[in-house]
């Protein structure tokens, strides 16, 4: 293999695209580049209080041009003629409606505005009311078509979210010919492609939201939809009936995708996949090791060898589907709707009377404001941390629940709100903070609680992303949690690291993905391990813990189906 093959990762996450050159002989990291949408930077198209979150197809593509060119001007030298292949990931559900020509209808005329024509993100939940006509739908059709999800379809996913835009919006319904996830876009987009027809879907997106599944020849029958809601007609047969792994070419780079990048129209495009089940092929999975993609919300993914999972149906995770992580073992995958977030938001919350007093203050010059608002936020979580290692464990501290996104699993319910029990006039900013650190890291354990009480055992944690590396109190309190070492791999960008390892793997520079992790990998720099002194304390919690949600779950109307998955959420 030539040691001057360079691949492309470009990892489009909830605020940015982040691109990635790298040496596909070694892993390398030679340049990097990031930028932030600025559409959604200032709010465009979101309602937070309806649980609205969409996004301008212009911020996926202009941030697309701008990192990879970024990153070919930092390398220097001949570098673009040696760029071999590119792959993507991108969050997930985060589909969009496209018309015959396979262009979101946010970039046609007439719909420039229009957030129903752009992508719901995958913290949309405007849609709860179709997933629970799903779960309800799906119980009486027959044919057990939700048995590959967990058993209960999702707010977030690409159906649900279907649905809702066809009810919202009647010009959208007309002018939308199909529905394409944001991972099947982008390579359509760099391969030139001119009809929808021709996308080509991966089985990461098709398989954990879309329904699609081997064992059902494709999607559910079209009366599957039909029957739901006529609106769904003809959906269906716009999807075709084949799948394909990361690890295969979507095409080429088109000579108009070229020039604006500054490639060969020889690079290798390859099928796009996930963000998370990317970052755990950066993050080097290995068999029965829950890897976490630790961010603004978490995917928890495992790859299990076949013959494993012969006869298991694992119920309340966001599904179990052959080669959407690894080619060749069953990928299982599950999450939390909030992780990051939920620091995000208390940090938010805490930051609102300084910044307000700050903007309307004639005191201090706008200029230094700003300053002042960025260097407090900068170090407001950190110095909460600090605080929140030093208290004392206490049964009796405040306790959190940690579902202000809704639950994804175990068990989706999208109508669950989080929530905070135990406070007193004694009760400050660090008791709070810690409260929701543990309750984050509870959320975690009902996760890997469910994999084992299906039969799925958890040898260990591999953790990824920005807060494995950069909030060692939250993963000391995770390890103690969860009473588990963690390990936390060296790469602070493993989703466009494993993107890289699809797209050398797609260009045929290595023969296989575990070939090209094997040689790209960087390895683990870093491991938590549990204090034993802690372990007893963590159990009496996470009990009161799941006392907490269950009050909290049974406030709210069930939209889930029946009494032994509830049953079994915290088992």
């Amino acid at each position: 293999m030539a040691h001057d093959s360079l691949v492309i990762g470009i990892d489009f996450g909830t605020d940015s695209v982040r691109s990635m050159l790298v040496n596909a002989t070694n892993g390398e990291e030679l340049a990097t580049s990031v930028f932030y949408y600025p559409r959604w930077r200032d709010g465009l198209y979101c309602d937070p209080a309806t649980n609205q979150f969409r996004q301008h197809p212009k911020d996926y593509i202009e941030g697309l041009e701008y990192t990879v060119r970024a990153c070919l001007a930092q390398a220097g030298g001949n570098a673009p003629a040696h760029v071999k292949g590119i792959s993507i990931d991108t969050t997930g559900s985060t589909p969009v409606a496209v018309d015959r020509t396979g262009t979101p209808l946010a970039l046609t005329a007439g719909f420039e505005e229009n957030p129903h024509a752009m992508f719901l993100l995958w913290k949309d939940h405007t849609s709860v009311g179709e997933a629970a006509e799903i779960n309800s739908h799906a119980q009486v059709f027959g044919g057990n078509y939700l048995q590959y999800v967990g058993g209960i379809y999702s707010s977030e996913w690409y159906w649900a979210k279907l649905l809702r835009t066809l009810r919202a919006d009647a010009a959208v319904r007309e002018a939308c010919y199909t529905w394409v996830e944001h991972c099947d876009w982008i390579p359509f987009l760099l391969t030139g492609g001119q009809h929808a027809d021709a996308i080509k879907r991966g089985v990461c997106a098709a398989g954990h939201k879309g329904l699609w599944s081997a064992a059902f020849d494709g999607y559910p029958p079209e009366d599957f939809f039909t029957s739901l809601d006529p609106l769904l007609k003809g959906y269906v047969q716009t999807l075709g009936r084949t799948t394909y792994t990361a690890s295969h070419a979507a095409g080429r780079l088109s000579s108009a995708w070229a020039a604006r990048l500054g490639l060969s129209t020889n690079v290798v495009v390859g099928i796009g996949a996930f963000d998370c089940h990317m970052g755990a092929v950066g993050g080097q999975i290995e068999p029965y090791y829950l890897s976490k993609v630790m961010g603004t919300s978490t995917c928890d993914m495992m790859v299990i060898p076949h013959q494993d999972m012969e006869n298991k149906l694992i119920s309340g995770i966001c599904g179990q589907v052959d080669g959407s992580i690894l080619p060749g073992m069953i990928g299982l995958e599950a999450g939390q709707s909030a992780f990051g977030d939920v620091y995000a938001w208390y940090k938010k919350l805490l930051l609102w009377p300084v910044e307000t007093l700050l903007e309307s203050s004639s005191l201090v010059p706008p200029e230094t404001a700003r300053q002042l608002k960025t260097e407090l936020g900068d170090k407001l979580i950190a110095t909460l941390a600090a605080q929140a290692a030093l208290l004392p464990l206490d049964e009796h501290d405040e306790l959190a629940v940690d579902w202000l996104n809704g639950r994804r699993t175990p068990d989706a319910n999208q109508m669950l709100t989080g929530g905070l029990m135990g406070l007193s006039l004694g009760s400050d900013a660090p008791a709070l903070f810690k409260a929701w650190v543990e309750a984050t890291c509870f959320g975690a354990k009902a996760i890997a609680d469910r994999f084992q009480y299906e039969g799925i055992p958890v040898k260990g944690i591999i953790a990824l992303g920005g807060v494995a590396r950069k909030a060692p109190y939250v993963m000391q309190v995770m390890a103690n949690v969860m009473n588990k070492s963690i390990r936390i791999h060296r790469s602070e960008q493993t989703c466009a690291l494993g993107a890289a390892m699809f797209a050398a793997t797609a260009a045929g520079i290595h023969p296989s993905v575990e070939v090209a992790m094997q040689a790209m990998g960087q390895g683990f720099d870093l491991a938590f391990e549990p204090q034993p002194a802690t372990v007893d304390y963590y159990q009496s919690r996470y009990k009161k813990y799941q006392a907490f949600g269950a009050m909290i779950e049974q406030s709210v109307q069930p939209v889930q189906a029946d009494s032994q998955r509830v049953q079994g959420a915290f088992a």
